[in-house]
């Protein structure tokens, strides 16, 4: 394949590791962040090539080696999860910053070695829990640090989807051999999990949790994520669960549910919370970001995204005027920022790094152990 080039000497020169749906999504925030994107990786040379000539990027690489024989700043791992560790590894080990997708890998301990790896290394390490970076999320941080909400009294919500509900919707993530064990708790109930312990300040001590297959065949064939199959492919049995039901208390010993689901008809990507205080509640939906609702024993409100009446860690990552819808890829957007800024020597408040990552394999291996045994079961620190 071909070489690699140096760019300017002031930009970050990345390296895009997939060119999936969510492989463009990192490209397209390295690029509004200024990076030059100096190559693509795919493990089949023609999709590589195909990738680099629709992206206008100079490099396609079968290896990931070949590649890191460039040197680049960073390199943004977005490939199907039982890759992830492989390719972390290689990057670390090159003295190369990474960002990678969640999860970070398929075991807990895994997990920690690499986070470990990084730091001892002083490499920066993230992971996208991008949800954090909606500029009302982090209102709503401002306000419970401040003491506006009080002393919490109860953690709630659910994060619901539909793109499985037809029974010939399929992906490699159904695969517990490619996407892990855990698939809804993994894939989306670990980012409401991230989320809230974030802008609460409460961490899941103990959990009860109960799974559950709702289509209990799909297509063997599998296809992208979202992507649905024909009627008469070959079916084979789910083994990861599409359902999942949790109870919980901090460590702090606050109460907690959390429903996760990606069969529930008509919803698209509901991330929703509410934090219960002793003075105010608030609430979240990712699918109405621009909004929040906040409630108080006299009166209650809504409170509409203004950077002019906003808090300072709000405005930040900002990125539009009041009444100018900013939505997901900004997150995104502000995501990259901030791993950029990190790898420029600066500390960004709430950047998701791979302790997060780490954190996250622990709650699935709590929720997979209770689910399995019946009982409350701790989350490892």
């Amino acid at each position: 394949m071909s070489d690699g080039t140096h760019g300017s000497e002031d930009r970050l020169r990345a390296v895009i590791v997939g060119s999936g749906l969510i492989g463009n999504i990192h490209r397209r925030a390295a690029l509004l962040n200024g990076a030059e994107v100096v190559g693509v990786v795919e493990k089949d040379p023609a999709r590589a090539q195909s990738a680099a000539r629709k992206w206008g990027v100079a490099n396609a690489w079968d290896h990931l080696e070949d590649a890191l024989a460039t040197q680049p700043d960073v390199i943004h791992v977005c490939t199907p999860n039982v890759t992830h560790a492989p390719f972390v590894r290689l990057g670390l080990d090159a003295g190369v910053n990474v960002i990678c997708e969640k999860p970070l890998c398929l075991d807990a301990g895994e997990g920690a070695e690499l986070a470990a790896t990084a730091r001892e290394r002083g490499l920066v390490a993230a992971v996208p829990y991008t949800y954090r970076y909606h500029p009302l999320v982090r209102e709503i941080r401002h306000r419970r640090v401040a003491g506006e909400l009080g002393e919490m009294h109860l953690v709630h919500g659910s994060y619901l989807q539909d793109w499985l509900l037809s029974p010939n919707a399929s992906s490699w993530r159904v695969d517990p051999a490619l996407g892990g064990t855990s698939r809804a708790f993994a894939d989306i109930g670990s980012h409401w999990c991230d989320l809230v312990e974030w802008v609460s300040g409460e961490r899941i001590a103990e959990l009860v949790a109960d799974i559950a297959i709702a289509v209990p065949e799909r297509p063997g064939e599998t296809g992208p994520t979202f992507s649905r199959g024909a009627d008469d492919l070959p079916r084979v049995r789910v083994r990861t669960e599409d359902v999942a039901n949790i109870l919980f208390r901090t460590t702090s010993g606050v109460p907690g549910t959390l429903t996760v689901s990606q069969v529930s008809a008509g919803r698209k990507n509901r991330l929703w919370f509410e934090l219960d205080g002793a003075v105010q509640s608030a609430v979240f939906d990712q699918e109405n970001p621009e909004t929040v609702w906040l409630g108080g024993e006299g009166e209650s409100r809504i409170l509409s995204r203004d950077p002019g009446h906003e808090s300072a860690d709000a405005r930040r990552v900002t990125l539009t005027p009041a009444g100018h819808v900013q939505g997901w890829e900004a997150c995104f957007e502000n995501f990259v920022a901030d791993v950029y800024a990190a790898i420029g020597g600066t500390q960004p408040e709430g950047l998701p790094t791979f302790d997060d990552g780490a954190r996250s394999l622990r709650l699935v291996d709590a929720v997979l152990a209770s689910a399995s045994n019946r009982q409350w079961t701790a989350v490892a620190p």
